[in-house]
């Protein structure tokens, strides 16, 4: 366990909820105890990526008129060694 985090009674964090949360959002870990014994442990979720490139390469990628031929099917599979 970190020994470094902020630790609050379960009352305390009742009331301070907000407080922990802000906490948390920066970084911080809280550890919760119930009658002086650490409980739960609230930490910082995973930034999410927001993806918003679709259509970034619109207009930079071409295709041949045979890009799904059977002929060209089979040249991959034969490229990966699968039966075509």
């Amino acid at each position: 366990m970190n020994d470094t985090a902020a630790q609050y009674n379960m009352h305390e964090a009742k009331t301070q909820l907000s407080r922990i949360i802000d906490r948390v959002e920066h970084g911080e870990e809280v550890i919760i105890s119930r009658a002086g014994r650490p409980v739960a442990k609230v930490i910082p979720l995973p930034h999410v990526v927001c993806r918003r490139g679709r259509g970034l390469l619109a207009g930079q990628i071409g295709m041949t008129d045979d890009w799904d031929s059977p002929e060209t099917n089979a040249e991959i599979a034969d490229d990966f060694g699968l039966p075509s």
